[in-house]
């Protein structure tokens, strides 16, 4: 069983910027994640890393915005989000260990965060 536990985020005015950073218990080699959800809405992707963060992606909504990146000495995968707009609010979370190869699907994924929240007022 591994642990995700994620930090960072906060409360910051449109076109600011925060970083999260989610921290594994346990050393996985997999791909990793994020994903939000914001009230009364699905839990969507935002951005995922392959195993050895050779491949990044991202949703069209974050693009140019955010940027993934991951630690694997450090079993860490972080977050970088500038640019921020009030639509970014939600709770952020971590994902890891998909078991299929669409990694855009929440269902994929073995190991959760409990997530953090980013708040964007404008």
């Amino acid at each position: 069983q591994v642990q995700l536990l994620e930090s960072g985020g906060g409360s910051v005015q449109a076109g600011g910027s925060l970083r999260l950073s989610c921290a594994a218990s346990a050393r996985t080699v997999s791909s990793k994640s994020w994903f939000r959800q914001a009230p009364g809405k699905e839990r969507e992707f935002v951005a995922g890393t392959t195993w050895n963060g050779g491949r990044t992606y991202y949703s069209d909504s974050v693009k140019g915005r955010f940027t993934i990146s991951r630690d694997n000495d450090k079993n860490t995968v972080d977050l970088q989000m500038n640019s921020l707009k009030p639509e970014d609010t939600a709770i952020y979370y971590c994902a890891s260990d998909p078991r299929s190869s669409n990694t855009a699907l929440p269902s994929s994924y073995r190991y959760w965060g409990q997530g953090t929240q980013v708040t964007v007022a404008s």
